[in-house]
């Protein structure tokens, strides 16, 4: 996937015309259509449908649709970013709770006292974070695992921890009003889980071993890579999840879903700023990394070099 492909897309959307897209890129429409065909071919699935007189955009294409503009989005902010001669860049990686959660009420404070500083984001699932660390995309990264790669440094610098969350319901209201709510009961309900590659997940998954479970003996209702999709869907009544505190505070204080403790086990997870430890850090790198850590309450683990 190339953002030559995804532009295509996003300005044949924009359009609804190939013929004004391939104006407004200064491409030819078969150019366009050939970025279109290699998306397709590559997503395996129909992102329009075009005849003759008409054209229509596919459920899947208006998804793929909303993605691209995000991902176009960014990618022209941090070329923007780039662009100032006068700033120090902070390329970041940030898995969905950090970058959700965590970075709107931190980046505010580090801008308010590193003015001339741009920290470029992307985001990511950890272990896509990972992954861009170890290609040199990101200076560092936020993500809710810690990394196995040796050559990984994984600073904890928050701790969460995981709950259940339900629809609003006379049965799950029920329940709720118990002492001690019956975790194995409520997961016998429809599961809605995260994809592969999220801290989330895997937190999740220690947490079913604790309880004698796994995915297997889970009646699994949808997969979902995006927090937000996942607690939309629970608060629409399609079934449970087990998902971050952070994540699912705003919902449950607005009482859209109501949320059930993991009770006498460990549900608690840290998230880690993790580094190159083969690559020395620039001093601004640096600076963010001691700033987020001493933002949410020191918990230092080594000093990043």
């Amino acid at each position: 996937m190339e953002f030559k492909q995804l532009r295509s897309l996003a300005a044949v959307v924009k359009w609804e015309s190939f013929t004004k897209a391939a104006e407004n890129l200064y491409l030819s429409q078969p150019t366009i259509s050939a970025h279109i065909r290699q998306l397709e071919e590559e997503l395996r699935a129909k992102l329009i449908i075009r005849t003759t007189k008409s054209l229509e955009i596919t459920p899947k294409g208006m998804e793929i649709y909303e993605y691209a503009k995000a991902i176009l989005d960014l990618h022209d902010r941090a070329v923007r970013c780039c662009a100032s001669e006068n700033r120090n860049t902070i390329y970041l990686g940030a898995s969905t709770i950090p970058s959700a959660y965590l970075l709107p009420e931190v980046l505010p404070a580090y801008q308010a006292q590193y003015p001339k500083a741009c920290v470029a984001v992307c985001q990511d699932d950890s272990q896509g974070v990972i992954s861009g660390l170890l290609d040199g995309v990101f200076d560092t990264g936020m993500i809710g695992m810690p990394a196995q790669e040796k050559n990984l440094a994984c600073i904890p610098f928050y701790q969460d921890r995981m709950i259940l969350i339900t629809p609003v319901n006379e049965r799950f209201l029920s329940l709720h009003r118990e002492a001690e709510p019956p975790i194995r009961t409520l997961l016998e309900s429809p599961v809605i889980l995260r994809e592969k590659g999220s801290g989330s997940k895997k937190r999740g998954e220690l947490l079913l071993e604790q309880l004698g479970m796994s995915e297997r003996d889970l009646l699994i209702a949808a997969r979902a890579n995006d927090q937000e999709t996942i607690k939309n869907l629970v608060a629409g009544g399609l079934g449970v999840s087990i998902i971050s505190e952070k994540a699912a505070q705003g919902l449950v204080e607005a009482g859209r879903v109501l949320r059930f403790e993991f009770l006498g086990l460990d549900s608690r997870r840290d998230l880690y700023l993790a580094y190159r430890k083969d690559l020395a850090l620039k001093s601004h790198v640096r600076g963010f990394l001691r700033f987020i850590q001493e933002f949410y309450g020191g918990r230092r683990g080594k000093e990043p070099r």
